[in-house]
């Protein structure tokens, strides 16, 4: 590995002009310690940092790049939309194209509205679910990340289920007093939340698998069991899908395990590493958005011409025989590496999978909610990531994050990535 001097130095003039020297806080290192590197260009499964070093990607843009970077059809395609133009304010045949895809592949996007971030999804369903029941409260589970609007910046108070309070500054209290916080993966703390403010809940949001405090999957039945709750109280369920949508399942987590929202938030894979977002679901409830009804919501780039294109080739791709089960494979075989070897150095690891997405745990006890996840090892997490880094591999900068793996990973790029977890993980054995 070659001296990381040319990173060093452009850290230290980012770091004169934008807070923490990123446009993204996870990017700065601060969970792991020293300097991120600074990339130039990717192809396929590598990245190159401007010191001339190359590394294999779990990070892939935190999700969207699942068929890896620069991938030849979605280059050629940008290259033809760009020249007729990168944006007009107007509708646009393969925004039908787009949409008509997503509402076929999975079950519960009947309409759709294209927006341009997950946070801006999310935040639109939210006030989508408010508007079609009347009521202010939703229910969101602690360590469960949906976008940085100001609603859903909360942190769990004492009891089973408190009304929230900011979890960042600049977000008033009087912001957050409808968002109630519950643990992931319990029934009994959603349905005690929902008896306690019957009538008040217009919807709860949950990630249907967890990939902002790590990996986590959800219990059997818990999905269920959150359809199940929100029929009868008359609330709205949400799945927000813009980290696992096409990532867990070509059709969702809802498609995964056989649960249907009423509404789904989608971003990341449909745009095929382009700025894009997306709500959508029941016909009835997504009649109330304006200009069909009174519930308003505009973008200027919405429908952006380039992310249109971008994600509608890499769906179309995710679809040819044998593409998603082949990504799914090389995850599985990954992960069981990555455990089998932690084994053998008598290392703790939990290893959680989900379709094309997994997550390490250096701890000896099952992860199920935020609670669980936070006693794992960060420390032991930062020493085999930057192990991991210099022996060529890139993960994510973080335990709380997911790592992705794309269609580029093949069996000599995961073989690589498992050669030197085994050289890392000796070296945290001692």
């Amino acid at each position: 590995m070659k001296p990381i001097t040319e990173s060093e130095a452009l850290f230290k003039s980012a770091r004169q002009l934008m807070p923490g020297g990123v446009s993204s806080p996870v990017r700065a290192f601060k969970a792991v310690g020293g300097t991120p590197r600074f990339i130039c260009r990717a192809a396929g499964a590598w990245l190159e940092d401007v010191d001339g070093n190359r590394y294999v990607d779990y990070v892939l843009s935190y999700g969207p790049l699942i068929l890896g970077h620069a991938h030849p059809a979605i280059v050629n395609a940008l290259t033809g939309t760009i020249r007729r133009g990168t944006a007009y304010g107007t509708p646009t045949r393969r925004e039908i194209t787009l949409v008509r895809l997503i509402t076929t592949l999975l079950p519960g996007m009947d309409m759709v509205r294209l927006v341009n971030s997950g946070t801006e999804a999310v935040m639109s369903a939210l006030r989508l679910a408010r508007a079609w029941t009347g009521r202010d409260r939703i229910i969101k589970c602690t360590g469960n990340y949906h976008g940085h609007a100001d609603s859903l910046l909360v942190q769990a108070g004492s009891g089973v289920a408190t009304l929230g309070l900011p979890d960042s500054p600049g977000v008033p209290e009087s912001t957050v007093k409808n968002t109630l916080v519950v643990p992931y993966n319990d029934l009994a703390a959603a349905e005690a939340a929902f008896g306690a403010h019957r009538k008040r809940i217009a919807a709860m949001i949950v990630e249907p698998v967890a990939g902002n405090m790590g990996v986590v999957l959800p219990q059997k039945g818990y999905l269920q069991g959150l359809r199940d709750i929100t029929r009868a109280h008359d609330a709205l369920l949400i799945f927000d899908e813009v980290m696992t949508g096409f990532r867990v399942h070509p059709s969702g987590a809802q498609g995964l395990y056989q649960v249907t929202p009423d509404l789904t938030t989608l971003g990341k894979v449909i745009g095929g590493g382009l700025p894009i977002g997306a709500y959508g679901g029941r016909r009835d409830i997504m009649a109330l958005v304006a200009p069909s009804g009174p519930m308003y919501q505009a973008g200027t780039l919405s429908g952006n011409p380039l992310a249109v294109e971008a994600g509608i080739v890499t769906l179309e791709k995710l679809q040819e025989p044998g593409i998603w089960s082949r990504i799914a494979r090389q995850t599985a075989r990954l992960a069981r590496g990555w455990k089998s070897r932690a084994e053998a150095y008598r290392i703790p690891l939990e290893v959680a999978v989900a379709g094309t997405m997994f997550g390490c745990f250096y701890t000896d006890q099952p992860v199920i909610d935020w609670n669980t996840a936070k006693r794992a090892d960060t420390t032991r997490y930062a020493g085999v990531f930057h192990a991991l880094l210099e022996r060529g591999v890139h993960l994510a900068p973080s335990q709380y994050e997911a790592c992705f793996v794309s269609s580029a990973h093949d069996d000599d790029v995961v073989s690589h990535t498992l050669d030197a977890v085994d050289a890392a993980l000796a070296d945290e054995a001692g």
